[in-house]
């Protein structure tokens, strides 16, 4: 089982380490059905910014995959990372961070 991680990569190298760190973390802290991942294989991607992050959201919700997502309050409360244990051909495309 994959987890895949994507973060904004207009953040700095430390927010982006943090910000992914937090999307496990609220993925972790759903309930099942939902969460799946065991602690096995962590793959990080990355979009541009916020707009393609909330582009990627839309794609996700019309495919019905399951994501959770993680809102800085420091940043305004914007999305800063998601997490999915669904394997999609939407992540295949996306670079690894």
């Amino acid at each position: 089982m994959k987890l895949f991680v994507i973060v904004r990569k207009d953040l700095t190298t430390s927010q982006q380490a943090v910000q992914a760190g937090h999307a496990v973390a609220e993925y972790m802290l759903r309930g099942l059905p939902f969460r799946r991942w065991k602690n096995e294989t962590l793959i990080y991607l990355g979009v541009k910014g916020l707009t393609q992050l909330r582009n990627l959201k839309r794609k996700l919700e019309i495919d019905n995959i399951l994501y959770t997502e993680f809102r800085e309050p420091d940043l305004n409360n914007e999305i800063t990372a998601i997490a999915s244990d669904v394997e999609c051909k939407i992540f295949e495309r996306m670079n690894l961070l």
